[in-house]
């Protein structure tokens, strides 16, 4: 059986991409205009031209489209590549920060939050296509660092993915908590102050574990 919060099927006739981008894009207004409570599959379907039978052959309910809609506003993030790692970290908070702000992301990503917590399904998507996706930018701006010297290489896949994941759940929940929990601005500032106590947290990691690798096993 399908799970009804699961992603989009890709099951028969090919997909149309242009459908999907305007289902997406329908999506994103009625966020804007209607918010969470009063969106409707129908309402999306119409603005987007399309059949309802369509959409549901996409996305099986309201809250799997909505999370695929949120997860194409964050795909909008980029790593500045500042030359610094400082740079980068405080260029991708102040951007999510910013998307976060939109009122459609807003509306949505705490309502489907709120139903994940009784839905596993729905958090399992949230968390592919949300979570997993964006971790490319750790990724991504780690190794920048390591290319500039700035961090030291790990040689153990798994301790790197480890950590990378932690970064993003530092990085992550710090600015969705200041803007979605305390309504707090992610202003300049802010976003220097995360990123200094996220770099002596990582270098020190750093240097604890090249220390160790250096030593060797104990004898």
């Amino acid at each position: 059986m399908h799970s009804r919060t699961s992603g989009p099927t890709r099951t028969g006739r090919p997909r149309s991409a242009a459908a999907d981008a305007a289902i997406l894009a329908a999506a994103r207004v009625a966020l804007v205009e209607l918010g969470w409570s009063k969106l409707t599959m129908g309402d999306v379907a119409t603005r987007a031209g399309v059949a309802k039978t369509t959409l549901y052959r996409r996305w099986p309910s309201k809250s799997a489209l909505v999370v695929d809609t949120v997860a194409a506003l964050f795909d909008e993030l980029e790593l500045p590549d500042s030359g610094s790692l400082a740079g980068d970290i405080e260029g991708v908070v102040l951007q999510f920060a910013e998307i976060l702000n939109r009122p459609e992301t807003r509306t949505a990503l705490m309502a489907v939050i709120a139903e994940s917590t009784r839905d596993e399904p729905l958090r399992e998507h949230i968390r592919v296509s949300i979570v997993d996706r964006q971790k490319r930018l750790v990724l991504e701006g780690r190794a920048k660092a390591q290319e500039r010297g700035e961090l030291p290489v790990e040689d153990d896949t798994e301790t790197a993915e480890a950590t990378a994941s932690l970064i993003f759940d530092v990085v992550a929940g710090a600015v969705v908590h200041r803007s979605l929990v305390s309504a707090e601005p992610v202003d300049v500032e802010w976003a220097r102050q995360l990123t200094e106590l996220l770099l002596g947290g990582l270098v020190g990691l750093g240097e604890e574990r090249a220390a160790t690798r250096d030593a060797g096993p104990e004898r």
